[in-house]
């Protein structure tokens, strides 16, 4: 992709720690579906419940003082991905600015905190196992830098389009709070059975993979795109489906237990964005079943 000497956004703050602790999560209904799937990746290797993470299990609950220091990058990959993600954040800002303008509306930009190790976010203490989440209650999205080397060992991912998808993504959780399709899931929480709810996940998890295709091609059409970059984001996407990482574990895909959609199902929705570029096509809540997306 092509970022070098583009327009870095300044909605982004970069955090480094060397404290823990703190107070868990107030909320998992705050959070953007994208950070549940990295956590979800990522406990599930290491044998851990999900929730445990969420809810503060896994890191220290016991509030503490958190000592900040300067952010460093840690090698030069990290430096530049770090660089990368500023500019593809200006870049949501201009496409989402102009699209929200066509409908009369005013976008309200997120912020992106770049952090290392451990961050306090509007939805409460979290830590790099969280992986990159959205956080609904200070708009803002929170990427670990420890999550670069990650996404290229543990998802294989190639090239620097993943992480243009990644935060593209979370952006798209930051969309549909400003639609209002983010809260209408989360409040279904503990209302509706679980595989109910769970089918409901689905849908918004596609929609922001939508969200990301959009991006994708605003950036095709400005001629950002190398050749490759969207076969890239589709293998990221399709990476974190339900199914491989139910499969990674040893075990076979359940469906009813998906809150993402299928790798196959993620890869459609990333393409019909980049495909369609618009609002209007990305409506996944038009289908009652999760499984017919």
């Amino acid at each position: 992709m092509k970022w070098e000497g583009r327009r870095s956004s300044d909605n982004v703050r970069k955090q480094g720690s060397s404290g823990r602790g703190g107070g868990g999560f107030r909320s998992i209904g705050s959070l953007g579906g994208g950070g549940i799937i990295l956590l979800l990746a990522v406990s599930l290797l290491l044998g851990q419940n999900p929730l445990d993470l969420l809810l503060g299990g896994g890191f220290n609950t016991t509030p503490s003082t958190q000592q900040s220091t300067t952010f460093e990058p840690r090698n030069k990959e990290e430096a530049e991905t770090v660089e990368f993600l500023g500019v593809v954040l200006a870049d949501t800002e201009d496409m989402w600015n102009d699209i929200f303008s066509k409908y009369g509306q005013t976008y309200r930009e997120p912020k992106l905190v770049l952090y290392q190790n451990t961050v306090n976010s509007g939805c409460g203490f979290a830590s790099s196992r969280m992986g990159p989440f959205y956080c609904g209650a200070d708009e803002t999205v929170y990427i670990d830098a420890t999550f670069i080397e990650e996404l290229r060992t543990t998802f294989a991912a190639e090239g620097d389009f993943p992480f243009a998808y990644v935060l593209a993504h979370e952006v798209g959780h930051h969309i549909q709070k400003l639609t209002g399709d983010l809260e209408k899931v989360h409040a279904l929480r503990g209302r509706v059975s679980e595989v109910e709810y769970n089918n409901e996940m689905v849908k918004l998890e596609l929609q922001a993979d939508y969200y990301a295709g959009v991006l994708a091609h605003y950036l095709n059409n400005k001629g950002y795109l190398d050749s490759g970059d969207v076969k890239e984001g589709m293998a990221a996407a399709s990476g974190v489906g339900d199914d491989r990482i139910q499969e990674m574990q040893g075990g076979q895909a359940n469906p009813d237990t998906f809150q993402h959609g299928r790798s196959e199902q993620r890869e459609k929705w990333f393409l019909r964005g980049f495909e369609y570029g618009d609002l209007e096509h990305g409506n996944t809540f038009d289908t009652k079943d999760a499984k017919d997306l």
